[in-house]
């Protein structure tokens, strides 16, 4: 997992409440477990003006030119400006892979449904939670400020905008670490490899029996 320290991306809203995982990623899509490969299907119900189906090339279908990833001022974005309670639904982590796979590092909101808040600092996506006033003041100057980037500190938890807002946010203290250090729950494990192998060792010795090939 790509570690994430201070990140610095082209903001884009996504400016309605309660966005559930089937809107981030749409069921049909759920086919692979490779984490990749479904970032054209993000949004795929109001991005495309058709019904997108499995293992369609996306080039060619028609696009809801209204729907901001379809706007050129924000393409290439990868801070994700949302509204209240994102990312409810089922408890899929192709969403966040979705996300990622897009090219989102970043999601800011008022509100997470927990499963898959969890499941973005597990895929190294940071979702951070702004009260609704200073999500607004986000959402404002995005629009009215074309190429407005927005600057994540994590170390030092903080948001600034490339016009001149600044804003502090909680984040929980192992989730921190990890993100810092690129660690996923394999990573994680990883780093007792020592400790892990010494055991192995150790019960070959006491239980040979569990080793023994037939």
């Amino acid at each position: 997992m790509d570690k994430f320290t201070v990140f610095e991306g082209l903001a884009a809203p996504m400016d309605r409440a309660n966005v559930d995982t089937d809107m981030i990623i749409p069921k049909q899509f759920l086919k692979s477990i490779k984490r990749s490969g479904f970032g054209p299907n993000l949004f795929d119900e109001l991005r495309y003006l058709d019904e997108g189906k499995p293992d369609q090339p996306v080039d060619g279908r028609p696009l809801n030119e209204e729907f901001f990833l379809n706007q050129a001022r924000y393409s290439g974005a990868s801070v994700l400006l949302a509204r209240s309670n994102f990312g409810c639904g089922s408890s899929r982590e192709h969403a966040p892979w979705a996300l990622l796979d897009y090219g989102f590092r970043c999601v800011i909101a008022p509100s997470f449904a927990d499963i898959f808040f969890n499941n973005c600092f597990k895929n190294g996506i940071l979702p951070i939670v702004l009260p609704e006033d200073q999500v607004e003041a986000l959402f404002e100057a995005c629009y009215a400020n074309e190429g407005m980037t927005i600057k994540i500190d994590l170390s030092g938890q903080q948001v600034v905008t490339s016009e001149g807002g600044s804003y502090g946010f909680d984040v929980d203290p192992f989730r921190k670490h990890c993100l810092l250090n690129g660690l996923d729950d394999i990573g994680l494990t990883l780093e007792d490899a020592d400790a892990i192998r010494t055991y192995e060792k150790k019960r070959q010795v006491q239980a040979p029996w569990l080793f023994s090939q037939a």
